[in-house]
């Protein structure tokens, strides 16, 4: 005979609600929404805390969280970092200042890595109305130079290619930019003294391996008086020297390479040891210390010395 265990009322109740209430909560879990749009991504992503920080002040989480489309051309913290923007720095900036950053690096609309157009630098409009330059090569793609490290991270409303530098929209055109780099005051009064101030604020596109002061000093030129004292076809040959008559970004470089210059004459890039760009008639390389600055007709790079043709 089947022994009948006597079991409490009110015990086998209170089992039955805990059983309800766990169903009831395990129904509640499988029904919770993961937020897999940009914003959302970003916003939980640890890698892209000062990222999320950015898009808080320019005020553009609900506009990443909308329907889209969007493609997105994302800094990790280590690019906030190596872009010189600190947290002090973010939180210098007025919340439109941050817009236009962030709207810089933004697409309206979903581009997977294999639909980047090969280029080099096709123009592509981002969100704030200037010109991002795209290039899709057998070492990856580029944004205005920059690698996309991670790509196709794809999100509900569009997606994200991750990237290890900010990307800095164009402030005004090749002189305005020198104008505005207090360290390249040397650089500008030679401009000037050539009356190559004109030229240069053309259409271009143009690209300018700039002398820091530093190197103007090291050259010869104590003072930007003694630039401004210095004979004009000396000077105009020297700094043609220093341009080429087309947009290059670092990633448009190669070892070896000898680039022709807006003078006629070849400089030669290097990139064994760094990166570097030697004229002529110099002893070693001019480091290059500085890349992908884009102004609205071209880009700049900063050097270490004067080349000389």
């Amino acid at each position: 005979m089947k022994q009948r265990l006597n079991i409490p009322r009110k015990l086998f109740l209170f089992g039955a609600l805990i059983a309800v209430f766990s169903i009831s909560a395990c129904k509640k879990d499988n029904n919770v929404k993961t937020d897999n749009t940009i914003n959302g991504i970003v916003s939980t992503t640890p890698d892209f805390s000062t990222l999320n920080s950015a898009v808080i002040k320019a005020g553009l989480a609900s506009t990443l969280e909308s329907a889209g489309t969007f493609t997105v051309f994302a800094p990790n913290n280590a690019a906030f970092t190596a872009s010189g923007i600190t947290p002090a720095v973010l939180g210098s900036l007025t919340p439109a200042q941050a817009k236009n950053i962030l709207l810089y690096h933004t697409i309206g609309a979903s581009i997977m890595a294999a639909q980047v157009p090969a280029g080099p630098n096709a123009p592509v409009a981002a969100a704030n109305g200037d010109t991002l330059y795209v290039t899709n090569n057998s070492n990856g793609v580029f944004v205005n130079g920059i690698k996309v490290t991670e790509a196709d991270v794809k999100a509900s409303n569009g997606v994200i290619h991750v990237i290890g530098n900010v990307l800095m929209p164009p402030s005004g055109n090749i002189v305005q930019m020198a104008q505005a780099d207090t360290s390249l005051s040397y650089l500008v009064a030679a401009v000037l003294r050539a009356n190559l101030q004109g030229a240069l604020s053309g259409s271009g596109p143009f690209t300018v391996f700039a002398p820091t002061n530093a190197a103007f000093r090291a050259a010869g030129f104590p003072t930007i008086a003694s630039i401004q004292a210095a004979d004009v076809n000396t000077l105009t040959s020297i700094l043609t020297y220093h341009v080429i008559g087309a947009r290059v970004f670092s990633s448009d470089l190669t070892d070896g390479e000898q680039a022709t210059t807006l003078n006629g004459e070849k400089v030669t890039i290097g990139l064994m040891s760094g990166s570097t760009v030697k004229g002529m008639s110099n002893v070693s390389p001019s480091n290059i210390i500085a890349t992908n600055i884009v102004a609205t007709n071209g880009v700049i790079h900063l050097i270490d010395q004067v080349l000389l043709p």
